[in-house]
Protein backbone atom coordinates (compact mmCIF):
# COMPACT_ATOMS: atom_id res chain seq x y z
CA UNK A 1 0.00 0.00 0.00
CA UNK A 2 1.06 3.60 -0.68
CA UNK A 3 1.55 5.85 2.31
CA UNK A 4 0.91 9.61 2.26
CA UNK A 5 4.57 10.43 1.48
CA UNK A 6 4.55 8.13 -1.56
CA UNK A 7 1.33 9.73 -2.78
CA UNK A 8 2.80 13.23 -2.41
CA UNK A 9 5.94 12.16 -4.34
CA UNK A 10 3.76 10.69 -7.07
CA UNK A 11 1.71 13.88 -7.32
CA UNK A 12 4.88 15.99 -7.45
CA UNK A 13 6.02 14.07 -10.52
CA UNK A 14 3.13 15.67 -12.40
CA UNK A 15 3.64 19.19 -11.04
CA UNK A 16 5.97 21.73 -12.66
CA UNK A 17 9.34 22.01 -10.96
CA UNK A 18 11.57 24.82 -12.35
CA UNK A 19 14.65 23.01 -11.03
CA UNK A 20 13.71 19.71 -12.65
CA UNK A 21 12.03 20.29 -16.04
CA UNK A 22 10.89 17.32 -18.10
CA UNK A 23 13.63 16.68 -20.70
CA UNK A 24 14.38 14.05 -23.28
CA UNK A 25 16.65 11.46 -21.71
CA UNK A 26 15.34 11.73 -18.15
CA UNK A 27 13.94 8.60 -16.55
CA UNK A 28 10.54 10.26 -16.05
CA UNK A 29 10.27 11.16 -19.72
CA UNK A 30 11.28 7.65 -20.83
CA UNK A 31 8.67 6.16 -18.49
CA UNK A 32 5.89 8.51 -19.67
CA UNK A 33 6.81 8.14 -23.34
CA UNK A 34 6.74 4.36 -23.03
CA UNK A 35 3.23 4.75 -21.62
CA UNK A 36 2.28 6.87 -24.63
CA UNK A 37 3.59 4.19 -27.00
CA UNK A 38 1.47 1.59 -25.18
CA UNK A 39 -1.53 3.92 -25.49
CA UNK A 40 -0.75 4.27 -29.22
CA UNK A 41 -0.69 0.50 -29.57
CA UNK A 42 -3.98 -0.01 -27.72
CA UNK A 43 -5.75 2.52 -29.94
CA UNK A 44 -3.93 1.58 -33.13
CA UNK A 45 -7.21 1.55 -35.06
CA UNK A 46 -8.63 4.78 -33.64
CA UNK A 47 -6.75 7.75 -35.04
CA UNK A 48 -8.93 10.36 -33.32
CA UNK A 49 -8.20 9.02 -29.82
CA UNK A 50 -4.48 8.68 -30.65
CA UNK A 51 -4.29 12.32 -31.76
CA UNK A 52 -6.13 13.50 -28.65
CA UNK A 53 -3.72 11.41 -26.55
CA UNK A 54 -0.70 13.06 -28.20
CA UNK A 55 -2.30 16.49 -27.73
CA UNK A 56 -2.78 15.91 -24.00
CA UNK A 57 0.72 14.46 -23.62
CA UNK A 58 2.21 17.41 -25.57
CA UNK A 59 0.49 20.03 -23.43
CA UNK A 60 1.53 18.21 -20.25
CA UNK A 61 5.11 17.95 -21.54
CA UNK A 62 5.25 21.70 -22.21
CA UNK A 63 3.69 22.44 -18.80
CA UNK A 64 6.38 20.31 -17.13
CA UNK A 65 9.06 22.24 -19.05
CA UNK A 66 7.67 25.79 -18.85
CA UNK A 67 5.12 25.87 -16.05
CA UNK A 68 2.33 28.44 -16.23
CA UNK A 69 3.73 29.76 -19.51
CA UNK A 70 1.84 26.95 -21.24
CA UNK A 71 -1.07 29.44 -21.18
CA UNK A 72 0.84 31.67 -23.62
CA UNK A 73 1.20 28.71 -25.98
CA UNK A 74 -2.54 28.05 -25.81
CA UNK A 75 -3.41 31.73 -26.40
CA UNK A 76 -0.96 31.89 -29.34
CA UNK A 77 -2.53 28.77 -30.83
CA UNK A 78 -6.10 30.12 -30.56
CA UNK A 79 -5.11 33.55 -31.89
CA UNK A 80 -3.20 32.29 -34.92
CA UNK A 81 -5.83 29.67 -35.79
CA UNK A 82 -8.51 32.33 -36.12
CA UNK A 83 -6.12 34.88 -37.63
CA UNK A 84 -5.49 32.43 -40.46
CA UNK A 85 -9.23 32.03 -41.02
CA UNK A 86 -9.81 35.81 -41.09
CA UNK A 87 -6.92 36.43 -43.53
CA UNK A 88 -8.27 33.72 -45.83
CA UNK A 89 -11.79 35.17 -45.68
CA UNK A 90 -10.53 38.61 -46.82
CA UNK A 91 -9.35 37.30 -50.18
CA UNK A 92 -11.21 39.97 -52.18
CA UNK A 93 -10.28 42.89 -49.92
CA UNK A 94 -6.51 43.20 -50.35
CA UNK A 95 -6.20 46.28 -48.11
CA UNK A 96 -7.92 44.72 -45.11
CA UNK A 97 -6.10 41.44 -45.82
CA UNK A 98 -2.70 43.14 -45.65
CA UNK A 99 -3.75 45.20 -42.61
CA UNK A 100 -4.83 42.12 -40.68
CA UNK A 101 -1.61 40.30 -41.62
CA UNK A 102 0.39 43.24 -40.24
CA UNK A 103 -1.68 43.21 -37.03
CA UNK A 104 -1.10 39.47 -36.68
CA UNK A 105 2.65 39.85 -37.22
CA UNK A 106 2.85 42.73 -34.74
CA UNK A 107 1.02 40.79 -32.04
CA UNK A 108 3.14 37.64 -32.52
CA UNK A 109 6.44 39.49 -32.73
CA UNK A 110 5.36 41.88 -29.99
CA UNK A 111 4.80 39.01 -27.57
CA UNK A 112 8.14 37.47 -28.54
CA UNK A 113 9.86 40.85 -28.29
CA UNK A 114 8.43 41.60 -24.86
CA UNK A 115 9.76 38.40 -23.30
CA UNK A 116 13.03 38.31 -25.19
CA UNK A 117 14.18 41.88 -25.84
CA UNK A 118 12.56 44.29 -23.34
CA UNK A 119 15.50 44.41 -20.93
CA UNK A 120 17.98 44.58 -23.82
CA UNK A 121 16.30 47.73 -25.17
CA UNK A 122 16.07 49.22 -21.69
CA UNK A 123 19.82 48.66 -21.31
CA UNK A 124 20.44 50.38 -24.66
CA UNK A 125 18.41 53.40 -23.46
CA UNK A 126 20.49 53.43 -20.29
CA UNK A 127 23.74 53.21 -22.27
CA UNK A 128 22.87 56.18 -24.50
CA UNK A 129 21.70 58.15 -21.45
CA UNK A 130 18.04 58.47 -22.47
CA UNK A 131 16.92 57.45 -19.02
CA UNK A 132 17.70 55.22 -16.10
CA UNK A 133 15.58 52.10 -16.31
CA UNK A 134 15.73 49.14 -13.98
CA UNK A 135 15.56 45.71 -15.68
CA UNK A 136 12.18 44.03 -15.47
CA UNK A 137 11.69 40.62 -13.89
CA UNK A 138 10.88 38.82 -17.14
CA UNK A 139 11.30 35.08 -17.62
CA UNK A 140 11.72 33.81 -21.19
CA UNK A 141 9.21 30.99 -21.85
CA UNK A 142 11.02 27.94 -23.23
CA UNK A 143 10.34 27.41 -26.92
CA UNK A 144 8.56 30.72 -27.58
CA UNK A 145 10.95 31.58 -30.44
CA UNK A 146 10.25 28.24 -32.08
CA UNK A 147 6.47 28.06 -31.81
CA UNK A 148 6.12 31.76 -32.71
CA UNK A 149 7.99 31.15 -35.95
CA UNK A 150 5.80 28.10 -36.64
CA UNK A 151 2.70 30.25 -36.21
CA UNK A 152 4.13 33.06 -38.35
CA UNK A 153 4.89 30.71 -41.24
CA UNK A 154 1.29 29.46 -41.05
CA UNK A 155 -0.37 32.89 -41.32
CA UNK A 156 2.12 34.18 -43.91
CA UNK A 157 1.57 31.12 -46.12
CA UNK A 158 -2.19 31.68 -45.92
CA UNK A 159 -1.69 35.33 -46.89
CA UNK A 160 0.51 34.29 -49.83
CA UNK A 161 -2.13 31.68 -50.77
CA UNK A 162 0.39 28.86 -50.71
CA UNK A 163 -1.54 27.10 -47.94
CA UNK A 164 -5.19 26.91 -47.03
CA UNK A 165 -6.30 27.52 -43.41
CA UNK A 166 -6.73 24.38 -41.33
CA UNK A 167 -10.38 23.53 -40.70
CA UNK A 168 -9.76 21.51 -37.57
CA UNK A 169 -8.63 23.32 -34.41
CA UNK A 170 -7.52 19.93 -33.12
CA UNK A 171 -5.11 19.49 -36.04
CA UNK A 172 -3.73 23.02 -35.73
CA UNK A 173 -3.26 22.53 -31.99
CA UNK A 174 -1.27 19.37 -32.61
CA UNK A 175 0.92 21.30 -35.07
CA UNK A 176 1.59 23.96 -32.42
CA UNK A 177 1.79 21.70 -29.33
CA UNK A 178 3.61 18.64 -30.77
CA UNK A 179 6.00 17.80 -27.96
CA UNK A 180 9.06 16.48 -29.84
CA UNK A 181 9.72 19.89 -31.43
CA UNK A 182 7.93 22.35 -29.12
CA UNK A 183 10.99 23.31 -27.05
CA UNK A 184 13.88 23.79 -29.50
CA UNK A 185 12.58 22.79 -32.89
CA UNK A 186 12.94 21.93 -35.62
CA UNK A 187 10.63 24.69 -36.89
CA UNK A 188 8.19 22.69 -38.97
CA UNK A 189 5.83 24.26 -41.48
CA UNK A 190 2.09 23.57 -41.39
CA UNK A 191 2.20 22.57 -45.06
CA UNK A 192 4.48 19.60 -44.28
CA UNK A 193 3.19 18.63 -40.82
CA UNK A 194 -0.60 18.96 -40.90
CA UNK A 195 -1.17 16.64 -43.91
CA UNK A 196 0.57 13.89 -41.89
CA UNK A 197 -2.19 14.05 -39.24
CA UNK A 198 -4.84 12.85 -41.67
CA UNK A 199 -2.41 10.68 -43.62
CA UNK A 200 -1.23 7.15 -42.98
CA UNK A 201 0.69 7.03 -39.68
CA UNK A 202 1.70 3.40 -39.95
CA UNK A 203 5.24 2.60 -38.79
CA UNK A 204 7.47 0.21 -40.74
CA UNK A 205 10.41 -1.87 -39.52
CA UNK A 206 12.64 0.63 -41.24
CA UNK A 207 11.04 3.48 -39.32
CA UNK A 208 11.60 1.68 -36.02
CA UNK A 209 15.25 1.01 -36.82
CA UNK A 210 15.79 4.63 -37.87
CA UNK A 211 13.96 5.94 -34.79
CA UNK A 212 15.96 3.80 -32.36
CA UNK A 213 19.21 4.85 -34.05
CA UNK A 214 18.28 8.56 -33.85
CA UNK A 215 17.29 8.32 -30.18
CA UNK A 216 20.48 6.44 -29.22
CA UNK A 217 22.73 8.63 -31.34
CA UNK A 218 21.12 11.81 -29.99
CA UNK A 219 21.40 10.63 -26.39
CA UNK A 220 25.09 9.79 -26.84
CA UNK A 221 25.82 13.13 -28.50
CA UNK A 222 24.02 15.12 -25.81
CA UNK A 223 25.07 13.37 -22.60
CA UNK A 224 28.22 11.41 -23.42
CA UNK A 225 29.85 14.17 -25.49
CA UNK A 226 28.29 17.65 -25.13
CA UNK A 227 27.58 17.62 -21.39
CA UNK A 228 30.83 15.90 -20.45
CA UNK A 229 33.24 18.14 -22.35
CA UNK A 230 31.26 21.21 -21.29
CA UNK A 231 31.33 20.53 -17.55
CA UNK A 232 34.85 19.14 -17.43
CA UNK A 233 36.71 21.43 -19.81
CA UNK A 234 35.01 24.01 -22.05
CA UNK A 235 33.17 25.95 -19.33
CA UNK A 236 36.34 26.19 -17.22
CA UNK A 237 38.35 27.79 -20.02
CA UNK A 238 35.66 30.22 -21.16
CA UNK A 239 35.11 31.31 -17.56
CA UNK A 240 38.75 32.39 -17.02
CA UNK A 241 40.69 32.07 -20.33
CA UNK A 242 43.80 33.82 -18.96
CA UNK A 243 44.41 30.89 -16.59
CA UNK A 244 44.96 28.61 -19.59
CA UNK A 245 47.53 28.58 -22.36
CA UNK A 246 46.76 29.46 -25.96
CA UNK A 247 46.70 25.79 -26.89
CA UNK A 248 44.13 25.04 -24.20
CA UNK A 249 42.04 28.03 -25.29
CA UNK A 250 42.13 26.77 -28.88
CA UNK A 251 41.09 23.29 -27.79
CA UNK A 252 38.25 24.83 -25.76
CA UNK A 253 37.10 26.74 -28.85
CA UNK A 254 37.11 23.47 -30.83
CA UNK A 255 35.40 21.82 -27.87
CA UNK A 256 32.62 24.39 -27.81
CA UNK A 257 31.98 23.92 -31.54
CA UNK A 258 31.66 20.17 -30.88
CA UNK A 259 29.54 20.76 -27.77
CA UNK A 260 27.17 23.12 -29.58
CA UNK A 261 26.67 20.69 -32.45
CA UNK A 262 26.27 17.60 -30.27
CA UNK A 263 23.92 19.37 -27.85
CA UNK A 264 21.59 20.87 -30.45
CA UNK A 265 21.71 18.11 -33.06
CA UNK A 266 21.49 15.52 -30.27
CA UNK A 267 18.15 17.00 -29.20
CA UNK A 268 17.03 17.14 -32.84
CA UNK A 269 17.98 13.51 -33.40
CA UNK A 270 15.92 12.45 -30.39
CA UNK A 271 13.03 14.66 -31.49
CA UNK A 272 13.03 13.12 -34.96
CA UNK A 273 13.27 9.59 -33.55
CA UNK A 274 10.49 10.11 -31.00
CA UNK A 275 8.22 11.70 -33.63
CA UNK A 276 8.93 8.83 -36.02
CA UNK A 277 7.78 6.27 -33.43
CA UNK A 278 4.47 8.16 -33.43
CA UNK A 279 4.25 8.11 -37.22
CA UNK A 280 5.39 11.70 -37.92
CA UNK A 281 8.34 12.90 -39.99
CA UNK A 282 9.83 16.16 -38.74
CA UNK A 283 12.03 18.51 -40.75
CA UNK A 284 15.72 17.60 -40.96
CA UNK A 285 17.65 20.22 -39.00
CA UNK A 286 21.30 19.20 -39.39
CA UNK A 287 23.24 17.68 -42.26
CA UNK A 288 26.85 17.21 -41.07
CA UNK A 289 27.56 20.99 -40.90
CA UNK A 290 31.29 20.70 -40.30
CA UNK A 291 31.65 19.11 -43.72
CA UNK A 292 30.63 22.45 -45.24
CA UNK A 293 32.95 23.88 -47.89
CA UNK A 294 31.76 27.47 -47.39
CA UNK A 295 29.79 29.52 -44.88
CA UNK A 296 26.79 29.51 -47.23
CA UNK A 297 27.07 25.73 -47.35
CA UNK A 298 27.32 25.67 -43.55
CA UNK A 299 23.94 27.41 -43.23
CA UNK A 300 22.44 24.90 -45.63
CA UNK A 301 23.53 22.22 -43.15
CA UNK A 302 23.15 23.94 -39.73
CA UNK A 303 19.78 24.71 -38.08
CA UNK A 304 18.20 24.12 -41.48
CA UNK A 305 14.65 24.84 -40.33
CA UNK A 306 15.61 28.34 -39.11
CA UNK A 307 17.88 29.25 -42.03
CA UNK A 308 15.30 28.08 -44.59
CA UNK A 309 12.54 29.97 -42.68
CA UNK A 310 14.51 33.22 -42.86
CA UNK A 311 15.46 32.53 -46.47
CA UNK A 312 11.80 32.23 -47.47
CA UNK A 313 10.20 34.88 -45.26
CA UNK A 314 12.91 37.51 -44.88
CA UNK A 315 15.86 37.28 -47.29
CA UNK A 316 13.90 36.68 -50.52
CA UNK A 317 11.32 39.42 -49.86
CA UNK A 318 14.19 41.82 -49.05
CA UNK A 319 16.06 40.68 -52.16
CA UNK A 320 12.99 41.48 -54.27
CA UNK A 321 12.55 44.82 -52.54
CA UNK A 322 16.19 45.77 -53.21
CA UNK A 323 16.34 44.31 -56.74
CA UNK A 324 16.83 47.74 -58.34
CA UNK A 325 20.02 48.45 -56.39
CA UNK A 326 22.10 45.31 -57.04
CA UNK A 327 24.60 44.16 -55.87
CA UNK A 328 24.18 46.49 -52.87
CA UNK A 329 20.65 45.15 -52.43
CA UNK A 330 21.85 41.56 -52.08
CA UNK A 331 24.46 42.59 -49.53
CA UNK A 332 21.92 44.58 -47.52
CA UNK A 333 19.45 41.66 -47.59
CA UNK A 334 22.18 39.27 -46.47
CA UNK A 335 23.37 41.47 -43.62
CA UNK A 336 19.85 42.16 -42.35
CA UNK A 337 19.00 38.45 -42.46
CA UNK A 338 22.10 37.41 -40.54
CA UNK A 339 21.72 40.17 -37.96
CA UNK A 340 18.19 38.85 -37.42
CA UNK A 341 19.67 35.35 -37.04
CA UNK A 342 21.92 36.75 -34.33
CA UNK A 343 19.05 38.59 -32.61
CA UNK A 344 16.83 35.51 -32.83
CA UNK A 345 19.33 33.70 -30.62
CA UNK A 346 19.09 36.31 -27.90
CA UNK A 347 19.14 39.91 -26.73
CA UNK A 348 22.87 40.54 -26.68
CA UNK A 349 25.44 42.42 -28.73
CA UNK A 350 27.45 39.20 -28.79
CA UNK A 351 24.70 37.45 -30.75
CA UNK A 352 24.26 40.42 -33.08
CA UNK A 353 27.98 40.45 -33.86
CA UNK A 354 27.86 36.66 -34.33
CA UNK A 355 25.17 37.09 -36.98
CA UNK A 356 26.90 40.06 -38.61
CA UNK A 357 30.17 38.11 -38.91
CA UNK A 358 28.41 35.31 -40.77
CA UNK A 359 26.80 37.91 -43.02
CA UNK A 360 30.24 39.40 -43.68
CA UNK A 361 31.68 35.95 -44.45
CA UNK A 362 29.07 35.29 -47.16
CA UNK A 363 29.22 38.83 -48.53
CA UNK A 364 32.99 38.62 -48.88
CA UNK A 365 32.66 35.24 -50.58
CA UNK A 366 30.14 36.63 -53.09
CA UNK A 367 32.26 39.70 -53.86
CA UNK A 368 35.36 37.57 -54.48
CA UNK A 369 33.59 34.77 -56.35
CA UNK A 370 34.98 35.67 -59.78
CA UNK A 371 38.51 36.14 -58.44
CA UNK A 372 38.43 32.74 -56.71
CA UNK A 373 37.06 31.02 -59.79
CA UNK A 374 39.81 32.48 -61.97
CA UNK A 375 42.48 31.49 -59.44
CA UNK A 376 41.23 27.90 -59.21
CA UNK A 377 41.17 27.61 -63.00
CA UNK A 378 44.73 28.91 -63.33
CA UNK A 379 46.04 26.58 -60.62
CA UNK A 380 43.93 23.61 -61.80
CA UNK A 381 42.48 23.26 -58.30
CA UNK A 382 38.83 23.53 -59.30
CA UNK A 383 36.71 20.53 -58.20
CA UNK A 384 39.68 18.67 -56.70
CA UNK A 385 39.60 16.73 -53.43
CA UNK A 386 42.54 18.77 -52.12
CA UNK A 387 40.63 22.00 -52.61
CA UNK A 388 37.56 20.56 -50.89
CA UNK A 389 39.64 19.54 -47.86
CA UNK A 390 41.17 23.02 -47.65
CA UNK A 391 37.73 24.63 -47.97
CA UNK A 392 36.33 22.43 -45.18
CA UNK A 393 39.24 23.30 -42.87
CA UNK A 394 38.95 27.04 -43.55
CA UNK A 395 35.15 27.02 -43.15
CA UNK A 396 35.37 25.10 -39.88
CA UNK A 397 37.81 27.61 -38.41
CA UNK A 398 35.69 30.56 -39.52
CA UNK A 399 32.74 28.93 -37.76
CA UNK A 400 34.82 28.25 -34.63
CA UNK A 401 35.90 31.91 -34.49
CA UNK A 402 32.26 33.05 -34.68
CA UNK A 403 31.29 30.52 -32.00
CA UNK A 404 33.88 32.04 -29.64
CA UNK A 405 31.90 35.29 -29.86
CA UNK A 406 28.64 33.36 -29.52
CA UNK A 407 29.80 31.60 -26.35
CA UNK A 408 31.77 34.34 -24.62
CA UNK A 409 29.88 36.51 -22.10
CA UNK A 410 31.54 39.72 -23.35
CA UNK A 411 34.07 41.09 -25.82
CA UNK A 412 36.82 41.21 -23.18
CA UNK A 413 36.60 37.43 -22.86
CA UNK A 414 36.86 37.11 -26.66
CA UNK A 415 39.91 39.37 -26.61
CA UNK A 416 41.51 37.31 -23.84
CA UNK A 417 40.91 34.02 -25.67
CA UNK A 418 42.35 35.32 -28.94
CA UNK A 419 45.27 36.94 -27.11
CA UNK A 420 46.14 33.64 -25.45
CA UNK A 421 45.87 31.70 -28.73
CA UNK A 422 48.07 34.06 -30.72
CA UNK A 423 50.46 35.34 -28.05
CA UNK A 424 50.71 32.57 -25.47
CA UNK A 425 50.23 29.32 -27.36
CA UNK A 426 52.90 27.23 -25.54
CA UNK A 427 52.93 24.00 -27.60
CA UNK A 428 55.11 22.41 -24.94
CA UNK A 429 51.97 21.89 -22.79
CA UNK A 430 50.42 19.57 -25.39
CA UNK A 431 51.73 16.34 -23.75
CA UNK A 432 50.55 17.61 -20.36
CA UNK A 433 47.12 18.46 -21.80
CA UNK A 434 46.78 15.04 -23.42
CA UNK A 435 47.73 13.45 -20.12
CA UNK A 436 45.44 15.57 -17.93
CA UNK A 437 42.48 15.67 -20.27
CA UNK A 438 42.88 12.29 -21.97
CA UNK A 439 39.19 11.35 -21.99
CA UNK A 440 38.13 14.86 -23.06
CA UNK A 441 40.50 14.75 -26.02
CA UNK A 442 39.36 11.22 -26.92
CA UNK A 443 35.71 12.30 -26.87
CA UNK A 444 36.40 15.33 -29.05
CA UNK A 445 38.48 13.29 -31.49
CA UNK A 446 35.86 10.55 -31.62
CA UNK A 447 33.05 13.05 -32.22
CA UNK A 448 34.91 14.65 -35.12
CA UNK A 449 35.91 11.27 -36.56
CA UNK A 450 32.27 10.14 -36.60
CA UNK A 451 31.25 13.47 -38.10
CA UNK A 452 33.66 13.13 -41.03
CA UNK A 453 32.95 9.49 -41.79
CA UNK A 454 31.15 8.81 -45.10
CA UNK A 455 27.41 9.20 -44.51
CA UNK A 456 26.69 5.66 -45.67
CA UNK A 457 27.63 4.19 -42.26
CA UNK A 458 24.55 5.78 -40.73
CA UNK A 459 22.16 4.09 -43.14
CA UNK A 460 23.89 0.73 -42.72
CA UNK A 461 23.47 0.92 -38.93
CA UNK A 462 19.82 1.89 -39.34
CA UNK A 463 19.25 -1.04 -41.70
CA UNK A 464 20.98 -3.42 -39.28
CA UNK A 465 18.82 -2.16 -36.41
CA UNK A 466 15.70 -2.55 -38.54
CA UNK A 467 16.53 -6.21 -39.12
CA UNK A 468 17.38 -6.86 -35.45
CA UNK A 469 14.62 -8.60 -33.42
CA UNK A 470 12.74 -6.44 -30.90
CA UNK A 471 14.54 -8.01 -27.91
CA UNK A 472 17.87 -7.21 -29.57
CA UNK A 473 16.84 -3.59 -30.17
CA UNK A 474 15.82 -3.29 -26.51
CA UNK A 475 19.16 -4.70 -25.35
CA UNK A 476 21.13 -2.34 -27.60
CA UNK A 477 19.13 0.64 -26.31
CA UNK A 478 19.74 -0.55 -22.73
CA UNK A 479 23.51 -0.74 -23.39
CA UNK A 480 23.51 2.80 -24.78
CA UNK A 481 21.61 4.09 -21.73
CA UNK A 482 24.09 2.27 -19.47
CA UNK A 483 27.01 3.93 -21.31
CA UNK A 484 25.38 7.33 -20.91
CA UNK A 485 24.87 6.74 -17.17
CA UNK A 486 28.52 5.76 -16.77
CA UNK A 487 29.79 8.84 -18.58
CA UNK A 488 27.57 11.56 -17.20
CA UNK A 489 29.02 13.28 -14.17
CA UNK A 490 25.93 15.19 -13.05
CA UNK A 491 22.24 15.57 -13.76
CA UNK A 492 21.24 16.03 -17.39
CA UNK A 493 22.27 19.57 -18.37
CA UNK A 494 19.67 21.92 -19.91
CA UNK A 495 19.94 22.10 -23.67
CA UNK A 496 21.88 25.12 -24.89
CA UNK A 497 19.03 26.27 -27.12
CA UNK A 498 16.55 26.44 -24.23
CA UNK A 499 17.64 30.03 -23.66
CA UNK A 500 17.01 31.00 -27.28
Amino acid sequence: MFNSIDIIKLINLFVYDPHNPLLFGTSLFLFLFFGLLVFYRIFANNKNIRIIGVLVFSLFFYYKAAGAFFIILIVSTIFNFYAGKIIASLKTDTTKRLLFLIITLVINLGALGYFKYTNFFLQILNDIHLGKFEPLDIFLPIGISFYTFKALSYVIDIYLETFQPVKSFRDFSLFMFFFPNILIGPIDRAATFIPQIEGDQSITKGDIGKAIFLIMFGLLKKVAVADYISINFVDRVFEVPLRFTGFENLMAAYGYAIQMYCDFSGYTDMALGIALLLGFNLTENFRWPYKATSIADFWRRWHISLSSWLLDYLFRPLQIKFRNVQPIGNIAALMITFIVIGLWHGASWMYIVFGAIHGFYITFSLLTKKIKKKFFELTHLADTKSLKVVQIIITFHLVVFAFIIFRAPDFMTVSNILSQIFNSFHPEVIPQFLSGYTFIFELMAFAMLVHYLPEGWRYKVQEWLSNTPLIGQALILAVVIWIVIQVKSADLQPYLYFKF
